[in-house]
């Protein structure tokens, strides 16, 4: 199977190059180096910024911002660490932000309290598909699917996530625990479904 020439090359080249100098260069401003950069991290944190929006478009707009940080805060960038993992934790934080001020958002974004079922600690006998279980998920409620993201995802603590959203570490972990009620709930519906619709493909 053949490649695109030009994108097949910058593949290579991203690989081969050393991550230093591509800091360096991008520090340096240079177009190029940036290009690259973006280019082999944006397709990774575009499933990041979606997986907190309900679109897809929201979701760009939050990589873009997103990268705007990443090039301002590169020299911030400690050469020990993981480049994916720090760009990663912008994201996420500008995908907050975005939550905050849109306006869309800002009034899903809610962290009521409301009473609670018991919590089930059995996992759903159903083998989910990540795009199936990443779809569900984007489907609850804005403030539980932030939560959920958070802390089930990106494996954020209850008492870091309360200081991010400005909630207490009670109202995190009632948010992860009413999310996870939702999930299971659908989850087993969406068996019941397939197994239904397979059953009667026969």
């Amino acid at each position: 199977m053949q490649r695109n020439g030009k994108n097949y090359c910058q593949h290579i080249a991203m690989h081969q190059m050393d991550y230093h100098q591509l800091l360096k260069d991008c520090l340096k401003q240079k177009p190029e180096s940036q290009r690259m950069l973006y280019e082999h991290f944006a397709p990774q944190m575009l499933g990041v910024c979606f997986r907190y929006t309900k679109s897809v478009s929201d979701a760009e707009e939050v990589l873009q911002e997103g990268f705007v940080k990443v090039f301002i805060r590169l020299k911030q960038f400690k050469k020990e660490g993981e480049l994916g993992g720090w760009i990663r934790k912008i994201m996420v934080n500008t995908a907050l932000n975005y939550l905050k001020t849109n306006q869309k958002y800002r009034y899903e974004l809610s962290f009521d309290e409301m009473p609670l079922h018991p919590v089930s600690t059995e996992n759903p006998e159903v083998i989910l598909q990540t795009k199936e279980l990443a779809e569900l998920i984007r489907q609850l409620p804005t403030g539980f699917q932030t939560v959920f993201n958070l802390h089930a995802v990106e494996g954020y603590k209850h008492v870091e996530i309360a200081s991010m959203l400005g909630i207490s570490e009670g109202t995190s972990r009632s948010q992860y625990a009413r999310a996870r009620i939702l999930l299971i709930e659908w989850i087993e519906k969406f068996s019941i479904k397939e197994k239904n619709g397979r059953y009667g493909n026969k």
